[in-house]
């Protein structure tokens, strides 16, 4: 189980790391304010898919992932 919990932040890290295919808010969120709706590519792997217990579509958002929790790092590169 908890091999399992590294491995889906791992994907989720890296699904985030990379900008493309990502749409948000031009401005970030304010301390204790809403996360803004950001869309990813779903992942190409069936296993990944399944992981996130997403469908075949290309993009996925946040809220749709099947985890009773989800953890955002967020970095501020500027």
């Amino acid at each position: 189980m908890r091999r399992n919990n590294y491995q889906w932040i791992l994907m989720l890290s890296l699904l985030l790391a990379f900008p493309c295919g990502v749409s948000a808010a031009n401005q970030p969120p304010s301390e204790g304010g809403v996360l803004p709706n950001i869309e990813l590519p779903v992942p190409e792997k069936l296993s990944y898919r399944q992981y996130l217990g997403l469908d075949q579509k290309s993009v996925f958002s946040i809220p749709e992932i099947k985890a009773e929790v989800v953890i955002i790092e967020i970095f501020s590169m500027y």
